[in-house]
């Protein structure tokens, strides 16, 4: 069986015919639990239907919220009784500690909660609660393994049962009706399927933690993140004191929201305003530097994109990406060279979204245009400006969904112009011939570009201005 995928094969090979892994293939035993395979003849029963209109069920119980509104705005407003989470990220990232000050809050308030690591001590656990203040918290712990004895211990067997249980971490679990060592397919699968379904029965929300491979995908089975509700990536570079929360499943809230955690000596603190933070150390009048309003699920988050064209002396040019996809910084830059004449084969093109935040979606397009177009010339654009619009392989400048969610979080953090794609006027916004008449505190001062064109066309004007007001 390939520990990777999962494919199963007659005979071992060097590589993997389905995931194309070399050297995951193992030879496992044929020692499925009972669960999965029996020799006698099962009977069974009609199903009985019921309707969608119902008085009582296990979803609708009361959300149990953490009171940390980052974490609890990603779950879709708290953690749903009997309802499995997976929270995956790289090694050191912060998830332990995050699940610690989860479940210390959410004991506070009453909610039985208990904390079983595979991976460390209990006093280790203990010394990371001391570290961050959480020592009196009415948290149980445990360190165990064994996914037996966990099964017992939510079915509330000697004790009383329990709310909430993390499992820190999945891969080091193991069910001893499987003869294979912890971490593999066959182990996770078997081990999370019977881990949620008891959470399902008993109504105790269980909280996995995955670990993730080279690639950044959580380790495992696919399968894994079919099984349960939830799915919460745990990003951030370490470099960065900023950790990024990101659900990529949710079938109780909504799927690509996002939580901004600042790691500091005290754990992890939500940040309030992220926007604010991200923006905090940019500077102005400096060529290169655009302002992004992007979307993150439902919220608004303006980010500095920051790029540096340089000529090279390699024969092949570098294109260097931080924190958005190089494919797309690829299709931008052909798309000045095809379509506005810029000049950008013979460059070095270096691209980073300040903050240590990664954006995925196209709307980034148009700042990262202008980013490279103010670097190309040397022209610094206004600090008070965002950008926010798709670009299409014609040059054209494409609306994006909810441009007055974005415009409305740059306002309210000072910015008074924005570069939008060409639409319709509507009320409380006025159009670029009128830039020159005062500034009203409820609107901003809008540029339409409904090509690449038309946005080289206005960042020369503001360099030509920016020129005037120096001589002057």
């Amino acid at each position: 069986m390939c520990q990777e995928c999962g494919a199963v094969t007659s005979k071992w090979a060097g590589q993997c015919e389905s995931c194309n892994a070399w050297n995951s293939i193992e030879e496992v035993a044929d020692s499925a639990p009972q669960i999965y395979k029996t020799s006698r003849k099962i009977s069974s029963k009609r199903i009985e239907f019921v309707g969608l209109e119902g008085t009582e069920s296990l979803i609708s119980g009361k959300r149990a919220i953490s009171g940390h509104e980052e974490f609890d705005r990603v779950t879709g407003g708290g953690l749903v009784p009997g309802s499995a989470l997976l929270i995956g990220g790289d090694p050191g990232i912060g998830k332990s500690t995050l699940l610690l000050q989860i479940v210390a809050a959410l004991a506070d308030k009453g909610v039985r909660c208990g904390y079983v690591s595979g991976e460390e001590a209990i006093d280790q656990v203990r010394m990371r609660a001391q570290r961050l203040g959480l020592e009196k918290s009415p948290v149980q712990l445990a360190a165990s393994t064994s996914v037996d004895d966990i099964l017992a211990t939510m079915s509330g067997v000697g004790k009383e049962k329990l709310d909430v249980i993390v499992v820190d971490s999945i891969q080091t679990m193991y069910l001893q009706a499987i003869d294979s060592a912890p971490g593999t397919v066959t182990q996770v699968r078997a081990a999370s399927h019977e881990l949620i379904r008891r959470a399902k029965e008993s109504g105790t929300t269980l909280l996995l933690v995955g670990h993730v491979t080279k690639e950044g995908q959580i380790a495992g089975p696919r399968v894994l993140e079919h099984m349960v509700d939830t799915v919460l990536y745990f990003e951030g570079d370490r470099g960065h004191q900023f950790r990024i929360l990101r659900g990529v499943k949710n079938r109780f809230g909504a799927t690509d929201e996002i939580g901004v955690f600042e790691m500091g000596e005290k754990g992890l603190a939500q940040v309030e305003n992220p926007s604010a933070l991200f923006l905090a150390e940019r500077q102005d009048h400096v060529a290169g530097s655009a302002v992004l309003a992007a979307l993150e699920g439902s919220r608004p988050v303006l980010v500095e994109v920051q790029a540096l064209v340089a000529p090279t002396s390699f024969s092949t040019p570098r294109r260097a990406v931080v924190g958005w996809d190089q494919g797309r910084l690829a299709m931008i830059t052909a798309v000045l060279e095809a379509r506005c004449g810029l000049q950008l084969s013979g460059c070095d093109i270096y691209l980073n979204i300040a903050g240590g935040l990664r954006i995925s979606e196209p709307a980034a397009d148009m700042a990262v245009a202008a980013a490279l177009i103010s670097s190309l010339t040397s022209t610094s654009l206004p600090p008070d400006m965002v950008f926010v619009g798709e670009v299409g392989l014609a040059g054209e400048i494409r609306p994006v969904s909810q441009p007055d969610l974005r415009l409305k979080e740059a306002a309210k953090l000072g910015f008074s112009q924005g570069c939008v794609p060409k639409r319709k006027k509507k009320s409380g916004a006025r159009n670029a011939g009128d830039n020159t008449s005062p500034k009203n505190s409820g609107s901003m001062t809008l540029y339409d570009c409904s090509g690449l064109s038309d946005l080289i066309c206005l960042i020369q004007d503001m360099g030509h201005k920016s020129e005037v007001l120096q001589t002057v």
